[in-house]
């Protein structure tokens, strides 16, 4: 239970704390360095992604910072902006217990507002290197007193470039220091940054059979340029994953992506770096609660995230090496729970493949689309929902019909799920999804022949909709439509107050049970009435 953080020198409050967060038993990196680093020893700690060691360099300062000093004690580097906020937020559950105040200062934010959050001194700072240093040559922060520095993904920072930056900022801190390294894989370039920089530091690595997580499932899907699209997205209809985030080597190829997933009706959004700091706050609070199920993130914006139930990870680009390949996998099968990581494969990445199978001292299963095998991933799936149930989090929102308009869609999801009972399973799931890309569809169908949707009473298309039951024939036989090229009928499926469609042509009608017979309407696109 809680005893378990206080026998490794956890004071009674935190470890109270973290048992009513659901966190009883610490990590293995946990319990290696907790200990030291309560003695105030450097440490190099490298364990793979997911194990938990934000908690582990957390808890240590939290305990020895002392709140009755008005100035910046800890200071904790990060390669990203989205790593500063989740780690902040984590600090944030813990520092009122003792009496602490954090502070996460990155760029895209108001640096007005960050100054004046900073005259105050927090206690502890979590920053990125770039915006530090602009806060330094402002002489906004003030790191001369600066007891505890952390230096957190730090294969990352370096791989990304940052090297220089965290040396001016290291070479300006008090030399009594103690200084803290996490980092999934440990290259030479990080190991020389510790011989500068760190004193006589407790090298803590946490073995295990394989570099990757042993919990994660990783597979190969053999593919072409052409069809890896279509790929991927027969592998989402097959695996329905409960949070997904898909890797693309650029910017432009996320944004065409996430364009073609939403056009096919999946509840997706993109994450990489020419989108505002507000717009990538905004996309990760959506797919932290589930409101979306995909996440199309380029390598540097989803940068050690951590986010709770993401049951699969699909890189769209083969990784360009086995450390970038580790980081990405490591977004599933995080905290004991199960993952599935796949990675969509060309003739000419084989070279790429083989040298990420020597990196990980592991051999990738290939598989092709059609190759009859199970779909992986329903355990995976499982863990999602139940990571989220233990959590008391909400489950299933944005799934289906979650995500309603008109603002009641968080009732009507909740009378749905009362409504269901028991029958909650995978098949509901499926159809309830296929309703949703279904209905997307028609919406951007509908768009592009001028027709409004909206819950508005004065709304013409929603009273047509009411009127006919969902484009119901009165002879109850389903209107079936296709919506461009996807192949989207639009049927009419009565059901609790709203309407189903179909993807095959045709939908069953309330009035008689009679089975549609939807035809496609003209040719190119079509047309939506």
């Amino acid at each position: 239970m809680s005893n378990a953080f206080s026998a490794l020198g956890i004071n009674q409050e935190l470890s109270t704390l973290l048992g009513r967060n659901g966190i009883t038993e610490p990590t293995p990196v946990q319990k290696e360095t907790i200990p030291i680093l309560l003695k105030g020893e450097d440490v190099i700690a490298q364990a793979q992604t997911g194990t938990g060691k934000t908690i582990a360099f957390a808890l240590p300062i939290l305990q020895r910072v002392n709140t009755e000093k008005e100035q910046t004690q800890a200071l904790i580097l990060t390669p990203t902006r989205e790593l500063a906020i989740q780690i902040k937020s984590e600090l944030s559950k813990l520092a009122p217990t003792v009496g602490a105040t954090v502070l996460a200062a990155y760029g895209g934010q108001d640096v007005e507002a960050q100054i004046h959050k900073l005259k105050r001194s927090p206690h502890i700072v979590v920053a990125t290197p770039g915006r530090l240093l602009d806060h330094m040559r402002r002489e906004t922060i003030n790191i001369g007193k600066l007891s505890m520095l952390v230096l957190d993904e730090a294969d990352q920072m370096l791989h990304m470039g940052f090297l220089p930056e965290v040396e001016s900022i290291v070479m300006q801190t008090p030399k009594a220091r103690q200084t803290m390294l996490f980092s999934a894989t440990m290259p030479d370039a990080v190991r020389r940054l510790a011989q500068n920089y760190m004193k006589s530091p407790a090298d803590v690595r946490i073995k295990s059979a394989n570099v990757t997580l042993d919990s994660i499932e990783q597979l190969v899907y053999e593919t072409t340029d052409r069809g890896k699209q279509k790929t991927l997205i027969t592998l989402l209809e097959r695996h329905q994953p409960y949070l997904a985030v898909i890797f693309c080597r650029t910017k432009i190829r996320a944004k065409k992506l996430n364009e073609a997933l939403q056009d096919y009706g999946f509840e997706s959004d993109e994450l990489h770096g020419d989108l505002t700091q507000a717009k990538r706050e905004q996309v990760m609070k959506r797919f932290r609660e589930a409101r979306l199920q995909i996440l199309v993130a380029t390598d540097v914006a989803a940068r050690g995230l951590d986010v709770e139930g993401v049951t699969h990870v699909y890189n769209y680009d083969v990784p360009q090496d086995g450390e970038s390949y580790i980081h990405r996998i490591g977004r599933t099968g995080r905290a004991g729970n199960n993952g599935v990581a796949i990675t969509l494969a060309t003739a000419y990445d084989k070279n790429n493949l083989l040298q990420i199978e020597k990196s990980i001292h592991a051999g990738l299963e290939r598989r092709t689309i059609d190759g009859g095998a199970e779909a992986p991933g329903s355990k995976s799936t499982e863990d999602g929902r139940k990571g989220r149930d233990s959590r008391g989090d909400r489950t299933g929102v944005g799934r289906g019909r979650g995500s309603q308009r008109g603002g009641e869609g968080r009732k009507a999801a909740q009378q749905q799920e009362r409504g269901s009972k028991g029958r909650r399973n995978n098949s509901s799931r499926s159809q309830s999804m296929a309703t949703e890309r279904a209905d997307r569809a028609a919406e951007k169908a509908a768009a592009r022949a001028g027709v409004r949707f909206g819950s508005e009473p004065d709304n013409p298309w929603t009273q047509l909709r009411e009127e006919t039951g969902g484009r119901q024939r009165a002879d109850g036989r389903g209107d079936g439509r296709r919506s461009g090229n996807r192949g989207v009928s639009r049927g009419g499926d009565k059901r609790s107050g709203g309407w189903q469609g179909g993807r095959s042509g045709g939908a069953q009608g309330s009035k008689g049970g009679k089975q549609g017979s939807g035809k496609p309407q003209g040719g190119g696109r079509g047309r939506s009435r």
